[in-house]
C-alpha cells in the first residue's frame, strides 16, 4: 500500500481524493500496488466530510511521514507550494501537481531536484486539464523532431468565443455570461488576456525544446478587443475566431505566441468549441497529432493527476527522465513573423490611405456594418505591417489570420 497526501481540498484536490475513491479498483490495479489517502493539508476544516479525519493543518506532519511516498499539490499560486513541493522532493518523495503557475516557474528546478533524490515531479495536469499531452511529448513523440504545436488552451475564453461566434453576443455580455455560470473568475484577466495559455505555451514550448522557454518573453495578446462585428465578417469568409497558443521551431530559431486569429473551417481548430481545450504536435516525421478534451474543470484535471500518482507508484525508486533543463531559449522576434491580417476600418476605402498603404487589397463588405469595411492583407511580417498601417486612417481593429 502507497500513502499520498494531498495539499489543498478546493476542487481539484477534492476532485482527485474523489477519483482515487471511486476508481480505487482500477487505480490500484493499473499502479500494480493499493493506493489510499492519508492525508489532506487545508488551512479548514471540514467537519461531516467523509474525508475530514484525513484533514491536517501543518505540512511538517506530512513531511516527516515516511508512510507517505506522493504528494499531490493542487493548492495553485507559486506559494507556499513551491516551498511545500521542493522539501518533498529533497526528502525523497514525488509530486504530482495541477499547478501551471509554480510549474512555469520553477518546473527545470523541481524536475532536477527530483532525479538527485531519486523521486518524480510530474505535471500532466498543468496542460490542458484532462487531455494527455504531456506524457506524449515525454515518452510517444520522442522519436520525433517536433517543430510546432499550436493549441487553444484556455477553456474560458473558449467558451466565450464560441458563444459570440454562436449566438452573436458581445464580450461584455458573453463575460457575464462565463463568470454566472463559473467558467470565468471574478477577476477573469489571467483567461481573457491570454496569461493562462501563455503560461501552458511555455510549458509545452520547454519540453519540446529541452530548455526552459519563459512565459514573460512569450508575446501574448488577449480576447478584450474581438467584438461581434468580428465574427460576422468571419462567418462571410467560412472562418472562426480563436484565441491560439503557437510555438514554431524554424531551422533552430525559436518563437511562441499567444493571440486571437481566425482560422479556416477546414483547420481542426475551428471544431473545437465551448470548454474544450485541443493541442496540434507536429513532428517532422509522424506529421500531425491532436490531443483533444476537456482543458478544465474538477474531474478531468483530477483524472490527470491520478494518472500521475499511479505512474509514480509504478516507479517508486526511479526518475522518469524529463526533456527539461534550466538552460533559457532566447525566442525570435514577433516581428519577422510573416502571415495575413484581416483589418477593419470606419469610412470610405477611397479616402482612408488604403491604397498607398497596401495597394490592391482582398475587400471584405457585409449587409451588417454599412459605414465600414473589412480588407485582407497579402502575408507579411508584423514588422511591415505596423509600419504600413500607420498610414491608414480610421482603423477599428485587426486580427492575423492562420491559413
Amino acid at each position: 500500500m502507497i500513502q499520498i497526501a494531498v495539499l489543498g481540498y478546493g476542487t481539484v484536490g477534492s476532485g482527485v481524493v474523489e477519483v482515487i475513491n471511486k476508481n480505487q479498483k482500477e487505480v490500484s490495479k493499473k499502479a500494480g500496488v493499493g493506493i489510499a489517502v492519508k492525508y489532506i493539508l487545508d488551512l479548514r476544516d471540514f467537519p461531516g466530510d467523509p474525508m475530514e479525519k484525513c484533514v491536517v493543518h501543518d505540512y511538517d506532519v506530512i513531511l516527516n511521514d515516511p508512510e507517505v511516498k506522493i504528494i499531490c499539490e493542487t493548492m495553485g499560486g507559486v506559494e507556499p507550494a513551491y516551498t511545500f513541493s521542493k522539501k518533498a522532493l529533497l526528502a525523497g518523495k514525488s509530486v504530482c501537481t495541477s499547478n501551471k503557475e509554480l510549474v512555469a516557474n520553477h518546473g527545470p528546478e523541481l524536475i532536477s531536484i527530483a532525479k538527485a533524490n531519486n523521486c518524480n515531479y510530474l505535471f500532466e495536469a498543468s496542460v490542458g486539464g484532462g487531455i494527455p499531452i504531456i506524457r506524449p511529448l515525454n515518452s510517444s513523440l520522442t522519436p520525433e523532431r517536433i517543430d510546432g504545436i499550436t493549441g487553444i488552451l484556455n477553456g474560458t475564453t473558449n467558451y466565450m468565443l464560441t458563444k459570440m461566434d454562436e449566438d452573436g453576443v458581445d464580450y461584455a455580455q458573453v463575460l457575464a455570461e462565463a463568470q454566472q455560470k463559473g467558467y470565468a473568475e471574478r477577476n477573469p484577466e489571467a483567461d481573457v488576456e491570454g496569461y493562462d495559455a501563455c503560461r501552458k505555451i511555455a510549458i509545452l514550448s520547454s519540453l519540446v525544446y529541452g530548455k526552459t522557454v519563459r512565459y514573460e518573453d512569450i508575446y501574448t495578446e488577449g480576447i478584450t478587443k474581438i467584438s461581434k462585428e468580428d465574427f460576422l465578417y468571419a462567418k462571410a469568409m467560412k472562418r472562426s475566431i480563436k484565441l491560439l497558443a503557437m510555438s514554431k521551431d524554424m531551422d533552430g530559431s525559436c518563437f511562441a505566441m499567444v493571440a486571437p486569429f481566425m482560422i479556416r473551417s477546414d483547420n481542426p481548430l475551428y471544431c473545437v468549441k465551448d470548454v474544450f481545450n485541443a493541442v496540434c504536435v507536429h513532428g517532422n516525421m509522424l506529421g500531425t497529432t491532436m490531443y483533444y478534451g476537456r482543458g478544465a474543470g474538477k474531474l478531468p484535471t483530477a483524472s490527470a493527476v491520478v494518472s500521475d500518482i499511479i505512474d509514480c507508484a509504478k516507479h517508486q525508486g526511479k526518475f522518469i527522465f524529463c526533456f527539461w533543463d534550466q538552460e533559457k531559449v532566447t525566442l525570435s522576434s514577433k516581428e519577422e513573423m510573416c502571415w495575413k491580417f484581416f483589418v477593419r476600418v470606419k469610412g470610405d476605402k477611397d479616402s482612408c490611405g488604403l491604397m498607398k498603404a497596401f495597394g490592391e487589397t482582398e475587400m471584405i463588405n457585409i449587409p451588417e456594418c454599412q459605414d465600414e469595411f473589412a480588407f485582407i492583407t497579402d502575408e507579411i511580417s508584423e514588422k511591415e505591417f505596423e509600419e504600413r498601417i500607420k498610414e491608414v486612417s480610421g482603423v477599428i481593429t485587426r486580427i492575423r489570420m492562420n491559413d
